[in-house]
Protein backbone atom coordinates (compact mmCIF):
# COMPACT_ATOMS: atom_id res chain seq x y z
CA UNK A 1 0.00 0.00 0.00
CA UNK A 2 1.52 3.16 -0.85
CA UNK A 3 1.91 5.94 2.10
CA UNK A 4 0.38 9.55 0.77
CA UNK A 5 3.58 12.10 0.02
CA UNK A 6 2.63 13.65 3.43
CA UNK A 7 2.39 10.83 5.36
CA UNK A 8 5.73 9.77 3.91
CA UNK A 9 7.47 12.79 4.29
CA UNK A 10 5.83 13.00 8.14
CA UNK A 11 7.93 9.75 8.94
CA UNK A 12 10.62 10.68 7.42
CA UNK A 13 11.18 13.84 9.28
CA UNK A 14 10.13 12.05 12.67
CA UNK A 15 12.91 9.86 12.35
CA UNK A 16 15.32 12.56 11.24
CA UNK A 17 14.56 13.59 15.08
CA UNK A 18 14.60 10.70 16.79
CA UNK A 19 18.03 11.05 18.20
CA UNK A 20 21.41 11.36 16.76
CA UNK A 21 22.32 8.22 14.82
CA UNK A 22 24.55 5.65 13.97
CA UNK A 23 28.22 7.05 13.45
CA UNK A 24 28.07 3.58 10.89
CA UNK A 25 24.84 4.40 9.67
CA UNK A 26 24.27 4.36 5.84
CA UNK A 27 23.21 7.78 4.13
CA UNK A 28 20.39 6.13 2.29
CA UNK A 29 19.15 7.28 -1.14
CA UNK A 30 15.69 6.32 -2.07
CA UNK A 31 15.88 5.82 -6.15
CA UNK A 32 12.07 5.92 -7.25
CA UNK A 33 10.88 5.18 -10.97
CA UNK A 34 7.57 4.18 -12.71
CA UNK A 35 8.92 1.57 -15.12
CA UNK A 36 9.49 -2.36 -15.05
CA UNK A 37 13.40 -3.27 -13.61
CA UNK A 38 14.01 -4.90 -17.02
CA UNK A 39 14.11 -1.64 -19.25
CA UNK A 40 16.53 0.59 -19.86
CA UNK A 41 16.27 3.10 -17.05
CA UNK A 42 15.60 -0.49 -14.16
CA UNK A 43 18.56 -1.34 -15.40
CA UNK A 44 20.10 2.02 -15.15
CA UNK A 45 19.37 2.36 -11.46
CA UNK A 46 20.17 -1.04 -10.33
CA UNK A 47 23.80 -0.49 -12.10
CA UNK A 48 23.94 2.90 -10.21
CA UNK A 49 22.78 1.03 -6.78
CA UNK A 50 25.95 -1.52 -7.63
CA UNK A 51 28.40 0.91 -7.91
CA UNK A 52 27.52 3.57 -5.34
CA UNK A 53 27.68 1.22 -2.70
CA UNK A 54 30.64 -0.41 -4.31
CA UNK A 55 32.08 3.37 -4.54
CA UNK A 56 31.13 4.32 -1.08
CA UNK A 57 32.04 1.52 0.56
CA UNK A 58 28.79 0.91 1.76
CA UNK A 59 28.52 4.43 3.11
CA UNK A 60 25.63 4.98 0.81
CA UNK A 61 23.00 2.33 0.44
CA UNK A 62 20.55 2.80 -2.49
CA UNK A 63 16.90 1.20 -2.15
CA UNK A 64 15.51 1.66 -5.99
CA UNK A 65 11.59 0.88 -6.26
CA UNK A 66 10.71 0.61 -9.72
CA UNK A 67 6.84 0.38 -11.53
CA UNK A 68 5.56 2.63 -9.23
CA UNK A 69 6.03 1.23 -6.02
CA UNK A 70 6.23 4.55 -3.87
CA UNK A 71 4.38 7.13 -6.10
CA UNK A 72 2.73 7.67 -9.79
CA UNK A 73 4.20 9.77 -12.40
CA UNK A 74 2.46 12.98 -11.09
CA UNK A 75 3.30 12.69 -7.48
CA UNK A 76 6.79 11.07 -7.86
CA UNK A 77 8.31 15.01 -8.10
CA UNK A 78 6.22 16.03 -5.34
CA UNK A 79 7.82 13.96 -3.14
CA UNK A 80 11.25 14.19 -4.17
CA UNK A 81 10.46 18.15 -3.37
CA UNK A 82 9.45 17.19 0.16
CA UNK A 83 12.44 15.23 0.68
CA UNK A 84 10.24 11.79 0.48
CA UNK A 85 12.72 10.34 -1.76
CA UNK A 86 15.83 11.62 -2.57
CA UNK A 87 16.32 10.71 -6.48
CA UNK A 88 14.35 9.96 -9.42
CA UNK A 89 14.48 9.43 -13.33
CA UNK A 90 11.19 11.20 -14.00
CA UNK A 91 10.51 11.25 -18.28
CA UNK A 92 12.00 14.75 -19.75
CA UNK A 93 7.86 15.21 -20.29
CA UNK A 94 7.14 15.54 -16.97
CA UNK A 95 9.11 19.22 -16.22
CA UNK A 96 6.74 21.03 -17.93
CA UNK A 97 4.09 20.56 -15.80
CA UNK A 98 5.78 21.92 -12.58
CA UNK A 99 6.69 25.04 -14.45
CA UNK A 100 10.16 24.21 -16.41
CA UNK A 101 8.34 24.07 -19.62
CA UNK A 102 11.67 24.09 -21.89
CA UNK A 103 12.07 20.86 -21.25
CA UNK A 104 9.37 20.10 -23.62
CA UNK A 105 11.35 20.98 -26.38
CA UNK A 106 12.13 17.03 -26.43
CA UNK A 107 8.60 16.54 -27.10
CA UNK A 108 8.67 18.35 -30.36
CA UNK A 109 7.68 15.86 -33.15
CA UNK A 110 10.68 14.55 -35.59
CA UNK A 111 13.31 16.89 -33.55
CA UNK A 112 15.91 14.21 -33.12
CA UNK A 113 17.04 12.61 -36.67
CA UNK A 114 19.50 10.30 -34.34
CA UNK A 115 21.20 9.48 -31.47
CA UNK A 116 24.07 11.64 -32.60
CA UNK A 117 22.18 14.44 -32.10
CA UNK A 118 20.43 13.61 -28.91
CA UNK A 119 24.11 13.24 -27.50
CA UNK A 120 25.13 16.69 -29.05
CA UNK A 121 22.27 18.22 -26.86
CA UNK A 122 22.48 16.66 -23.71
CA UNK A 123 26.56 17.17 -23.24
CA UNK A 124 26.03 20.08 -24.66
CA UNK A 125 25.67 24.25 -23.47
CA UNK A 126 21.34 23.51 -23.75
CA UNK A 127 21.38 20.52 -21.56
CA UNK A 128 23.56 21.99 -18.89
CA UNK A 129 20.98 25.02 -19.41
CA UNK A 130 17.90 22.83 -19.19
CA UNK A 131 19.41 21.40 -15.54
CA UNK A 132 20.10 24.84 -14.27
CA UNK A 133 16.89 25.67 -14.55
CA UNK A 134 15.53 23.05 -11.64
CA UNK A 135 17.60 24.22 -8.78
CA UNK A 136 14.92 26.96 -8.29
CA UNK A 137 12.65 23.65 -8.00
CA UNK A 138 14.85 22.37 -5.37
CA UNK A 139 16.50 19.63 -7.77
CA UNK A 140 19.75 19.21 -9.23
CA UNK A 141 20.34 17.47 -12.50
CA UNK A 142 22.58 14.61 -12.25
CA UNK A 143 22.46 12.89 -16.09
CA UNK A 144 20.66 12.57 -18.76
CA UNK A 145 19.56 8.50 -19.49
CA UNK A 146 18.66 7.36 -23.17
CA UNK A 147 15.28 5.36 -23.91
CA UNK A 148 14.62 5.41 -27.54
CA UNK A 149 12.20 6.55 -30.10
CA UNK A 150 8.64 6.21 -29.62
CA UNK A 151 6.41 3.96 -31.77
CA UNK A 152 2.42 4.53 -32.07
CA UNK A 153 0.29 1.49 -31.06
CA UNK A 154 -3.43 0.91 -31.76
CA UNK A 155 -6.11 -1.45 -32.70
CA UNK A 156 -6.06 -0.26 -36.35
CA UNK A 157 -3.35 0.36 -38.56
CA UNK A 158 -2.04 3.75 -38.14
CA UNK A 159 -0.58 4.60 -41.70
CA UNK A 160 -1.84 7.91 -42.69
CA UNK A 161 -2.47 11.36 -40.21
CA UNK A 162 -6.27 10.79 -40.81
CA UNK A 163 -6.04 7.08 -39.19
CA UNK A 164 -5.62 8.93 -35.65
CA UNK A 165 -9.16 10.93 -36.70
CA UNK A 166 -11.31 10.47 -33.05
CA UNK A 167 -8.91 7.84 -31.42
CA UNK A 168 -8.35 8.12 -27.56
CA UNK A 169 -4.53 8.47 -27.44
CA UNK A 170 -2.71 7.49 -24.26
CA UNK A 171 -0.01 10.10 -23.55
CA UNK A 172 2.11 11.42 -20.42
CA UNK A 173 0.92 14.91 -19.02
CA UNK A 174 3.14 17.62 -21.95
CA UNK A 175 1.32 20.45 -23.62
CA UNK A 176 3.45 19.54 -26.52
CA UNK A 177 2.37 15.84 -26.76
CA UNK A 178 -1.44 16.95 -26.38
CA UNK A 179 -0.71 19.81 -29.99
CA UNK A 180 1.26 16.32 -31.35
CA UNK A 181 -1.86 14.26 -31.21
CA UNK A 182 -4.79 17.11 -31.93
CA UNK A 183 -2.75 17.84 -35.08
CA UNK A 184 -3.24 14.42 -35.97
CA UNK A 185 -6.97 14.47 -35.32
CA UNK A 186 -6.52 12.45 -31.94
CA UNK A 187 -8.19 13.11 -28.90
CA UNK A 188 -4.95 13.21 -25.79
CA UNK A 189 -5.72 11.45 -22.54
CA UNK A 190 -2.90 12.35 -20.19
CA UNK A 191 -2.88 8.94 -17.56
CA UNK A 192 -0.38 8.01 -15.04
CA UNK A 193 1.85 5.13 -16.85
CA UNK A 194 0.92 2.34 -14.70
CA UNK A 195 -2.65 2.99 -15.36
CA UNK A 196 -2.19 2.02 -19.60
CA UNK A 197 -2.30 -1.20 -19.80
CA UNK A 198 -5.87 -1.76 -17.88
CA UNK A 199 -7.26 1.37 -19.94
CA UNK A 200 -5.77 -0.74 -23.29
CA UNK A 201 -7.73 -3.64 -21.71
CA UNK A 202 -10.84 -1.80 -21.09
CA UNK A 203 -10.87 0.29 -24.03
CA UNK A 204 -10.95 3.87 -21.77
CA UNK A 205 -8.21 4.05 -24.97
CA UNK A 206 -7.46 3.49 -27.81
CA UNK A 207 -3.98 3.19 -28.23
CA UNK A 208 -0.86 5.10 -27.14
CA UNK A 209 2.93 5.86 -27.97
CA UNK A 210 6.11 4.81 -26.24
CA UNK A 211 8.98 2.53 -27.09
CA UNK A 212 9.47 -0.43 -27.52
CA UNK A 213 10.60 -1.48 -24.14
CA UNK A 214 8.39 -0.16 -22.58
CA UNK A 215 5.69 -1.18 -24.45
CA UNK A 216 6.61 -5.07 -24.19
CA UNK A 217 7.59 -4.76 -20.25
CA UNK A 218 4.41 -3.66 -19.36
CA UNK A 219 2.45 -6.04 -21.73
CA UNK A 220 0.91 -3.23 -23.50
CA UNK A 221 1.43 -5.50 -26.91
CA UNK A 222 -1.08 -8.40 -25.81
CA UNK A 223 -4.13 -5.34 -25.99
CA UNK A 224 -2.79 -3.78 -28.84
CA UNK A 225 -3.72 -5.14 -32.22
CA UNK A 226 -1.20 -2.93 -34.58
CA UNK A 227 2.90 -0.88 -33.83
CA UNK A 228 4.03 1.43 -36.36
CA UNK A 229 7.77 1.72 -36.35
CA UNK A 230 7.10 5.82 -36.45
CA UNK A 231 10.13 6.87 -34.71
CA UNK A 232 8.11 10.15 -34.37
CA UNK A 233 9.00 11.24 -30.55
CA UNK A 234 11.78 10.48 -28.23
CA UNK A 235 11.77 9.46 -24.62
CA UNK A 236 14.84 10.13 -22.50
CA UNK A 237 15.37 10.48 -18.71
CA UNK A 238 16.34 12.99 -16.58
CA UNK A 239 18.37 11.61 -13.30
CA UNK A 240 17.60 13.83 -10.57
CA UNK A 241 18.19 14.42 -6.87
CA UNK A 242 16.65 16.31 -4.18
CA UNK A 243 19.23 19.65 -4.19
CA UNK A 244 19.37 20.30 -0.06
CA UNK A 245 19.95 16.32 0.28
CA UNK A 246 22.46 16.46 -2.77
CA UNK A 247 24.83 19.63 -1.46
CA UNK A 248 24.40 18.01 2.18
CA UNK A 249 26.33 15.16 1.36
CA UNK A 250 30.09 14.83 2.68
CA UNK A 251 32.18 16.21 -0.23
CA UNK A 252 34.27 12.96 -0.67
CA UNK A 253 30.95 10.67 -0.86
CA UNK A 254 28.96 12.58 -3.07
CA UNK A 255 32.06 12.73 -5.73
CA UNK A 256 32.39 8.47 -5.62
CA UNK A 257 28.51 9.15 -6.13
CA UNK A 258 29.21 11.19 -9.49
CA UNK A 259 31.65 8.35 -10.09
CA UNK A 260 28.78 6.11 -10.06
CA UNK A 261 25.90 7.84 -11.11
CA UNK A 262 28.41 8.88 -14.68
CA UNK A 263 29.24 5.24 -14.99
CA UNK A 264 25.90 3.88 -15.06
CA UNK A 265 24.46 6.58 -17.70
CA UNK A 266 27.22 5.14 -19.91
CA UNK A 267 25.97 1.51 -18.80
CA UNK A 268 22.02 2.77 -19.49
CA UNK A 269 22.03 4.91 -22.47
CA UNK A 270 24.54 1.76 -24.38
CA UNK A 271 21.73 -0.42 -23.53
CA UNK A 272 18.94 1.08 -24.79
CA UNK A 273 18.83 0.73 -28.44
CA UNK A 274 19.71 -2.73 -28.01
CA UNK A 275 16.69 -3.09 -25.47
CA UNK A 276 14.47 -1.41 -27.38
CA UNK A 277 15.33 -3.82 -30.18
CA UNK A 278 14.82 -7.05 -28.18
CA UNK A 279 11.43 -5.88 -27.17
CA UNK A 280 10.72 -5.49 -30.53
CA UNK A 281 11.92 -8.89 -31.20
CA UNK A 282 9.89 -10.12 -28.63
CA UNK A 283 6.82 -8.01 -29.95
CA UNK A 284 6.78 -9.61 -33.26
CA UNK A 285 7.23 -13.53 -31.55
CA UNK A 286 4.16 -13.03 -29.58
CA UNK A 287 2.13 -12.30 -32.60
CA UNK A 288 -0.50 -10.58 -31.40
CA UNK A 289 0.33 -7.20 -32.86
CA UNK A 290 1.57 -6.64 -36.38
CA UNK A 291 4.23 -4.51 -36.85
CA UNK A 292 3.80 -1.56 -39.33
CA UNK A 293 7.04 -0.12 -41.45
CA UNK A 294 5.91 3.36 -42.78
CA UNK A 295 6.72 4.20 -46.56
CA UNK A 296 8.61 7.34 -46.98
CA UNK A 297 5.81 8.98 -48.09
CA UNK A 298 3.57 8.02 -45.57
CA UNK A 299 6.51 9.36 -42.90
CA UNK A 300 6.70 12.26 -45.25
CA UNK A 301 2.86 12.70 -44.26
CA UNK A 302 3.36 12.57 -40.58
CA UNK A 303 5.84 15.05 -40.99
CA UNK A 304 3.77 17.53 -42.81
CA UNK A 305 0.72 17.23 -40.15
CA UNK A 306 2.86 17.46 -37.05
CA UNK A 307 4.98 20.85 -38.42
CA UNK A 308 2.42 22.93 -37.09
CA UNK A 309 3.20 22.05 -33.59
CA UNK A 310 6.60 23.80 -33.51
CA UNK A 311 4.45 27.26 -34.41
CA UNK A 312 2.03 26.01 -31.91
CA UNK A 313 4.19 25.55 -28.77
CA UNK A 314 6.77 28.12 -29.62
CA UNK A 315 5.80 30.47 -27.03
CA UNK A 316 4.91 27.74 -24.32
CA UNK A 317 8.50 25.99 -24.76
CA UNK A 318 10.28 29.47 -26.05
CA UNK A 319 11.45 29.71 -29.63
CA UNK A 320 15.08 30.16 -28.61
CA UNK A 321 15.32 26.95 -26.79
CA UNK A 322 14.02 25.37 -30.17
CA UNK A 323 16.18 26.86 -32.49
CA UNK A 324 19.19 26.72 -29.83
CA UNK A 325 17.98 22.50 -29.71
CA UNK A 326 17.83 22.41 -33.51
CA UNK A 327 21.21 24.18 -34.04
CA UNK A 328 23.00 21.56 -31.72
CA UNK A 329 21.49 18.23 -32.94
CA UNK A 330 22.49 18.72 -36.54
CA UNK A 331 25.45 20.44 -35.76
CA UNK A 332 27.84 19.11 -37.96
CA UNK A 333 25.60 18.09 -40.61
CA UNK A 334 25.22 18.98 -43.99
Amino acid sequence: MKLSIFTATAVALALAHAGPASAQAPIVIKFSHVVAPDTPKGKGAEKFRELAEKYTGGKVKVEVYPNSQLYKDKEELEALQLGAVQMLAPSLAKFGPIGVKEFEVFDLPFILPNKAALQRVTDGALGKKLFDLLAPKGMTGLAYWDNGFKIMTANKPLRMPEDFRGLKMRIQSSKVLEAQMRALGAIPQVMAFSEVYQALQTGVVDGTENTASNIYSQKMHEVQKYATLSDHGYIGYAVIVNKKFWDGMPADIRTQVSKAMDEATKYANSISQSENDEALADIRKVGKTEIITLTADQKAAWRKALQPVYEDMSSRVGKSVIEEFLKEANAGTN
